[in-house]
């Protein structure tokens, strides 16, 4: 039986601007290289799109809801995009709710799916939090820096790496910010609450993929875990 890794992959990472080639052609390599140990099942994030479609609904005076719709249909379009990237015709569409994920994720080695039911106030990070926790595994998540600071490091010049925090100390951290749908924390705050709650061990890397290699080999990274 493969042990069951459950990545998150941030949509700055797919589309920062333009399609991310040359990362996702390495990110390619690395997940193939590892499926005769592990099953992969992978959040796609929103990225780029996800962001100008949220922020003209926001411009126009509609709801946050219908914000975070199209932000799931974004994560959604992505994990499309991500299938066919990896030579995989999701000849019956792509999992919108858990139910239908265990039911692909018992057939594939790699699963690329969004965000799955809507549910408020929550990212793709959520969905890969309680898709962690129902396969009772580890959850990794790559984003577009090198993993948690005490504040945003692209914004702040002083802000100071964090390699490792508990469970507590981070749900505490996510949660002296506002949600809003497209934000740009490394885990939203409902996300954070799923890991505490369920102990889940969680992993924050960049776009260095060595330190996902490090992860999968169990050897040490360059990142941020979240445990204890």
């Amino acid at each position: 039986m493969k042990k069951v890794i459950v990545l998150s992959l941030g949509g700055s990472l797919i589309i920062p601007n333009e399609i991310n080639l040359g990362f996702l052609e390495k990110f390619k390599k690395v997940i193939l290289k590892h499926t005769k140990k592990y099953k992969f099942l992978i959040v796609c994030g929103g990225g780029s799109i996800a962001r100008k479609y949220i922020s003209a609904l926001k411009k126009a005076g509609l709801s946050s809801e219908f914000q975070s719709f199209s932000g799931i249909s974004a994560t959604r379009m992505n994990a499309r995009f991500m299938n066919y990237f990896f030579g995989i015709n999701p000849d019956q569409g792509i999992p919108h709710t858990t139910k239908t994920m265990e039911i692909y994720a018992n057939k594939r080695d790699v699963l690329f799916f969004g965000a799955l039911e809507y549910k408020p106030k929550q990212t793709s990070d959520s969905t890969a939090a309680e898709v962690a926790n129902h396969f009772k595994t580890i959850f990794i998540n790559l984003t577009n820096v090198p993993g948690l600071y005490s504040k945003n490091p692209l914004e702040h010049k002083d802000a100071k790496f964090i390699p490792e925090i508990s469970w507590k100390a981070f749900n505490k951290l996510a949660n002296s910010m506002n949600y809003k749908p497209g934000q740009h924390f490394v885990l939203d705050q409902t996300a954070s609450g799923i890991i505490m709650k369920h102990k889940i061990p969680t992993y924050i890397l960049g776009d260095d993929l060595n330190q996902l290699e490090a992860v999968l080999n169990k050897k040490k990274f360059k990142g941020t875990l979240i445990q204890g």
